[in-house]
């Protein structure tokens, strides 16, 4: 059998669907017609993405913190208020 190549957006629906529906995702396959373990293969894809994002953004949040720290500490032995304190 050949091989369907489904689109990004058809893949975030089907994934949205199973994860957001209650119903089993045998009945989703069937009903989008996708093999049994295509639509395991999308979710643990898009967890792992979800991931990767959240962890980026923790790391992101970690670091602006960490050079606004600095900044602040620089700033106070300067005699000088930071701008979020101002």
């Amino acid at each position: 059998m050949a091989q369907k190549r489904h689109s990004e957006e058809f893949r975030r629906e089907a994934v949205k669907l199973a994860l957001t529906s209650g119903l089993p995702r045998e009945a989703i396959e069937d009903d989008l017609r996708i093999g049994k373990s295509t639509l395991g293969k999308w979710i643990t894809q898009y967890r792992q993405d979800q991931k990767g994002v959240s962890e980026s953004a923790v790391s992101a949040v970690g670091a602006n913190r960490a050079r606004s720290g600095h900044a602040g500490r620089a700033l106070r032995h300067a005699g000088e208020k930071p701008r979020l304190l101002q």
